[in-house]
């Protein structure tokens, strides 16, 4: 990327910027994941065509869902949101219809079933990695006052 003009970011280095004319063309890696995107459709097709002599590539239109985050256009923009990703972690947890509470487990208590089972680890380590990628994208919900 960096032989065609893009500039990796110092805060993200899966991030390459691009400015030329008055335009900014952007490409986003996660995995097997990209995402384009910038204000030159000049810009977004050279990129595209570079990246399709490089690897094989399949360009799925308009970004819907990426990293858990759903994507709306309308007139007035772009709206992103959760809710698609914090149901789907609630239903696996079986905790969907769950109530809030204050404090829902009491600090250094071993975690068990209602039947005295112990939780699995690996599914508590997962939960508490996809409850800790939800606060950190969603702040309001990490600090509540």
């Amino acid at each position: 990327m960096v032989s065609i003009g893009y500039k990796q970011s110092n805060a993200d280095h899966t991030l390459f910027i691009k400015r030329t004319s008055g335009h900014i063309t952007i490409l986003i890696v996660y995995v097997d994941d990209i995402v384009i995107t910038g204000s030159s459709m000049e810009g977004i097709s050279f990129l595209k065509k570079f990246m399709a002599q490089e690897f094989e590539i399949k360009d799925l239109g308009k970004l819907r869902y990426f990293l858990g985050i759903e994507v709306a256009y309308s007139a007035q923009g772009i709206y992103l949101s959760q809710r698609k990703y914090t149901i789907d972690l609630l239903t696996d947890t079986g905790m969907l219809g769950c109530k809030p509470a204050d404090n829902p487990v009491e600090p250094n208590s071993p975690l068990r079933y209602k039947d005295g089972e112990p939780v699995d680890k690996g599914s508590y380590q997962r939960l508490v990695g996809k409850l800790i990628y939800l606060f950190h994208t969603r702040p309001d919900i990490a600090f509540v006052c």
